[in-house]
């Protein structure tokens, strides 16, 4: 019994408020997008569009599963699920105030690297298992993708546990409550912030999805539920990234000009829709880059430039504290 209640509880806290939030992000996309295309959006199916994602959902559900008939099903079909467990699995280290956390461990950077280095094996699984040449070559380059831009991911998030002296996120945040780290990290909130681009395969770094060349990359043999479940795991890993940005480099819960009288979680909640809008405006406004120009980009300028500054940040922190 205390079992169930507890994944009842899990559920309620955790996996409920995250997948209201991918629908919602959903229709607001769609909006911006709309507004910035000069065309009407998601506009009939309840108030301004507010039922939409429950309908889109609902018809995702109702569709039928097809299950390609040279695919391996096993693999098939374990790989959406595996993705979009992994994809909830990372907001169990996500504080969303001081003390309001499920898991407030004390490696929690390196719990969010764990579970996101374990994407790729999925994206490659989906890929292979559906034995489409589009889906294949649509995974490998997810794959090379999120592996190269993950290590100037990770050489930021570096940066600032440099300056925080810790791995638990919680102490991250606390010490952001004089000074936010987007200030004095600058370049490594920027690269940041476009790494997060990479990593989730959004625009202009969608390569693996490009309609043009792979109709829709490595999930393009899937359908219904299990299309839904990439879709929910990828709109889930772009809030979390998110989430982490408003974290790491703008102060989390910590209240702008000291309006305390707003509670932190909402103060988090506005900070990462700032992140969200700059997502969305991001694909609106820029065109796709070519693959070889997305890998360059990544391993002969993000690179450098990530472990650049973080061997000039690291030496003046060790020449201060000899001070």
């Amino acid at each position: 019994m205390f079992f169930y209640l507890t994944i009842l509880i899990i559920f309620l806290t955790t996996i409920l408020p995250v997948l209201i939030a991918v629908a919602y992000f959903t229709l607001i996309e769609r909006q911006i997008l709309s507004h910035i295309q000069k065309r009407q959006g998601p506009n009939i199916v309840g108030f301004y569009g507010l039922l939409q994602p429950l309908a889109d959902g609902i018809k995702l559900l109702l569709k039928e599963s097809i299950l390609p008939r040279s695919s391996n099903l096993a693999i098939f079909i374990f790989a959406p699920i595996f993705t979009f467990t992994l994809a909830l699995a990372g907001w169990t280290v996500i504080p969303f105030g001081e003390g309001i956390v499920l898991s407030d461990i004390n490696i929690g950077i390196l719990y969010i690297f764990a579970v996101s280095s374990l994407g790729v094996h999925s994206v490659i699984m989906a890929g292979w298992a559906s034995n489409s040449k589009y889906a294949f070559l649509g995974a490998l380059r997810s794959a090379a993708q999120m592996i190269s831009y993950e290590i100037s991911l990770g050489v930021t998030i570096l940066s600032v546990l440099l300056c925080a002296n810790s791995l638990n996120i919680s102490e991250i945040v606390l010490s952001q409550n004089n000074n936010w780290y987007c200030f004095a990290l600058l370049p490594m909130f920027i690269l940041f912030f476009i790494c997060t681009l990479a990593e989730t395969n959004r625009h202009p770094f969608d390569l693996p999805e490009a309609e043009a060349e792979l109709v829709s990359g490595y999930n393009v043999e899937y359908s219904a539920m299990g299309f839904a479940l990439f879709f929910l795991a990828e709109y889930s890993n772009i809030i979390l990234m998110c989430m982490l940005s408003a974290l790491f480099f703008l102060g989390g819960w910590y209240p702008l000009f000291n309006l305390t009288f707003i509670p932190g979680i909402i103060w988090l909640v506005l900070k990462s829709l700032i992140f969200v809008y700059m997502f969305v405006i991001v694909r609106g406004i820029l065109p796709r880059y070519r693959y070889d120009q997305l890998m360059r980009l990544g391993w002969k300028v993000f690179l450098p430039l990530s472990l650049g500054f973080f061997f000039i940040l690291a030496t003046l922190l060790i020449s201060l504290n000899a001070t």
